[in-house]
């Protein structure tokens, strides 16, 4: 099952930087992709609980599905290319087994326990 997730999200991945390809986004927008939403993880200077919330919300699939939807509906380019770095990002993440964060700690996910058992 863990092959089938991955490779599910490797495909979401490539439709995320087919959409800023598409979108004929800037060059730079591409790192984004890769290192962007990480700033997240700053929440965790605030405690356990504070740190998922943070990480989460830049994360959530959800929430970057909703982004992009806004930028269409307002015609706004930089909310659209913002939500899908932030899915392309989420799907990259979730593709080498790193989910959303439980508040027990950054390595417990919702896809299960990260580093060694």
């Amino acid at each position: 099952m863990k092959n089938t997730i991955r490779i599910e999200e490797a495909a979401m991945f490539a439709l995320c930087l087919f959409g800023l390809y598409y979108l004929d986004a800037e060059w730079w927008y591409f790192p984004l992709v890769f290192l962007g939403p990480d700033i997240s993880m700053i929440g965790y200077s605030a405690g356990k609980t504070t740190g998922a919330l943070t990480y989460n919300l830049f994360h959530h699939k959800g929430i970057a599905v909703i982004v992009f939807i806004a930028g269409l509906y307002m015609g706004n380019y930089l909310l659209q290319v913002t939500g899908i770095i932030l899915f392309g990002h989420s799907s990259m993440d979730r593709m080498f087994g790193y989910g959303l964060k439980l508040g027990r700690g950054f390595k417990y996910t919702h896809l299960g326990t990260i580093g060694k058992k």
